[in-house]
């Protein structure tokens, strides 16, 4: 098992895999469906099963899947925020996906009642952050992190703020940017700009699933293997 490379081996159903519960540290052992619904309609568009235990690196897949269903250049998509991925929204976005979802709200700084990356403002003109305090963070360099090129920006200003204690615990709050974080940006603004898409969302890709537990009784698929 520790050999496998996600250290799961299952004996009965080889290509199936633990999938997380709404249960504290529960789980089921089976396949992840995703389904592609149009807002018109109520009917799905795509559909795809996967072994997957995260939606994350789904959203470019189902998106071309349903374009090329429905036989568009473009497509507007909305998913919730448990497909969040940034390599995901720039592959939507080279494929003429436009997505609308939610961000994961997972700054330690936040959850600790510190100030979180959302109350710096980037200033596209001078390429640099101003923070709550009024500061300007300057751009310093640039490396590479799990595979994407993050900016790296921060003050020296921070020893003497009178917000220090709010913001950081370290000698100097630091921020990384995406090179492609605009279009992180863009999908923020998105939601802001609407706020009853997820709303949509609820009513239009939960609609099937209701339909298929509630109205045929069937609270759960049955499958075995992935098709050869």
């Amino acid at each position: 098992m520790l050999d496998s490379p996600d250290q799961q081996i299952s004996l009965t159903d080889p290509d199936s895999r633990s999938m997380a519960t709404s249960g504290r540290g529960s789980g089921v052992v089976g396949y992840n469906v995703q389904v592609a619904v149009d807002t018109e309609h109520h009917l799905i568009v795509a559909h795809e099963v996967t072994n997957s235990g995260s939606d994350r690196a789904q959203p470019a897949n189902m998106g071309k899947q349903a374009k090329a269903v429905l036989k568009t250049e473009t497509l507007d998509a909305v998913a919730d925020r448990g497909y969040f991925n940034s390599p995901e929204i720039l592959a939507c976005h080279e494929a003429g996906i436009t997505v609308i979802l939610p961000k994961p709200l997972t700054s330690g700084a936040k959850s600790d009642g510190r100030f979180g990356k959302q109350d710096f403002a980037y200033l596209p003109g001078e390429d640099a952050y101003r923070c709550p305090a009024g500061e300007l963070l300057p751009y310093r360099y640039t490396n590479e992190e799990d595979g994407k090129m993050l900016r790296r920006y921060w003050t020296t200003a921070c020893q003497n703020c009178s917000l220090k204690s709010q913001c950081t615990t370290g000698p100097e709050r630091r921020i990384a940017r995406w090179e492609h974080e605009h279009l992180l940006e863009a999908v923020q603004q998105r939601l802001d700009a609407n706020p009853e898409a997820m709303r949509l969302r609820r009513e239009t890709v939960e609609h099937p699933f209701g339909t298929i537990r509630r109205g045929w009784g069937r609270r759960t698929s049955s499958q075995k293997r992935f098709q050869k």
